[in-house]
């Protein structure tokens, strides 16, 4: 230490328990999401570092999302028209599913409101449930203007008109979550987030509190950060490798363990809503880009061989594949400890739900906002993680019952 330093500002640096540095493990979507979120709402106060590995791939397969994301790009300050055109983006204003109640059978699951314009006190499903209970009236999605809109292939973004039904269209989008990542890296980069490239070989953790004290890497360099972010996929290798938090299996009660993920080429029309076709021992995603159409068929292994699953697939493509299927294998479920000492889990770290309803790269959205609200010192207060863990474990829970109701609400075995 230099004899030259103010008394008073060592003083300060010494029982400043502010957080300095925080480490990401792990780039992809909610890597660089994370590096992003931060660096934007904290500056330069907050020294941001990503650590990734061009070895190790990523899922990159979340392509499409719900309207929460626009909150999320907005708070970035991105633009839209840009983000769109950096992503191969397209509109989405809700999920079509086919043949879940029943063979031959579609509905659209629309964002926004969803039926006709409330009347006086009564809610407008009321209306509806009397008339279909009486024989008469239209099927919901007549009277929801996402879906109509939708089923004719048409978008426009909403007017500054509060009192109009186009002041208030909720849409999301579809885009390449790889080109997203790349995108954002660009940004964060540019706003002094830095990136090493190495892949993690041991994690040092604290012999006294059993925080993680530090990374190595294979090259050697060793990186220190008060606050360590797990965005390293299914692996956890900070949250479970290193840590042992322990993990909830849901696949009682959502048997699904598998993906296959293929592109095809773009079809001329690009619909602004993903469809969900269920199949015979899961479900398949189409979600319409720019550049390509992205597939990919969920299945559990019990019920249909890995070959079979391909087969399936490639046979229901609207285009030419352009790769061979990429399979995917999971345990749907969460980790017991979303944060655990200083380690809080992202994206896949933290669990992982089949994207029926898109909500993979929401629970990163969602985690960030939390980790925000309730973001720590270096006395990493147990109240606040306690917290952040309850809020995280209920909208896993949530989203994970929203799911089963899909499997449970149908007439087909």
């Amino acid at each position: 230490v230099s004899e030259n330093r103010d008394p008073a500002a060592m003083n300060q640096a010494t029982t400043d328990s502010r957080i300095q540095s925080v480490v990401i493990v792990g780039g992809g979507t909610s890597g660089w999401m994370s590096a992003a979120l931060l660096s934007k709402l904290f500056g330069r106060a907050l020294e941001i570092r990503v650590v990734e590995s061009d070895e190790i791939g990523t899922v990159g397969v979340g392509e499409a999302t719900i309207p929460q994301i626009r909150n999320f790009n907005g708070t970035l300050g991105l633009d839209e028209n840009e983000f769109v055109r950096e992503t191969q983006g397209s509109f989405k204003l809700g999920i079509q599913f086919v043949n879940w109640l029943r063979e031959g059978h579609r509905y659209i699951h629309a964002f926004g409101t969803v039926g006709g314009r409330d009347l006086g006190l009564v809610q407008f499903y009321h209306y509806w449930l009397k008339l279909r209970q009486a024989g008469m009236g239209a099927d919901l999605g007549a009277y929801t203007f996402n879906t109509i809109a939708a089923l004719q292939n048409k978008f426009m973004r909403p007017l500054e008109r509060p009192n109009s039904p186009l002041g208030s269209i909720a849409y999301a989008f579809h885009f390449d979550a790889g080109l997203y990542a790349r995108f954002l890296r660009r940004k964060c980069e540019a706003a002094g987030v830095v990136r090493t490239e190495g892949k993690v070989v041991d994690v040092q953790l604290n012999a006294e509190s059993g925080f993680v004290d530090s990374l190595q890497l294979a090259s050697g360099e060793r990186i220190r950060g008060d606050l360590y972010l797990d965005c390293s996929g299914f692996r956890g290798l900070l949250i479970e490798q290193a840590l042992k938090t322990g993990y909830d299996d849901w696949s009682r009660w959502l048997p699904v363990n598998r993906a296959l993920a293929v592109p095809c080429a773009s079809s001329p029309d690009l619909h602004p809503y993903t469809r969900s076709t269920a199949r015979s021992a899961g479900w398949q995603w189409r979600i319409p880009l720019q550049h390509r159409t992205g597939n990919g068929y969920v299945y559990c292994s019990d019920f249909i061989s890995d070959d079979e699953a391909a087969a399936t697939l490639l046979a229901n493509l609207d285009g030419k594949p352009l790769a061979d299927p990429r399979p995917l294998r999971f345990v749907t479920g969460m980790r017991k400890q979303f944060w655990n000492k200083n380690v809080v889990a992202i994206g896949l770290a933290s669990g992982f739900l089949e994207p029926l309803e898109s909500t993979s790269i929401h629970f990163v959205q969602s985690s960030l906002a939390q980790l925000v609200a309730l973001f720590p010192d270096k006395s990493f207060d147990p109240a606040s993680i306690a917290q952040y863990n309850r809020r995280t474990q209920f909208e896993f829970e949530r989203s994970r019952d929203f799911i089963m109701l899909h499997y449970h609400a149908t007439e087909r075995t």
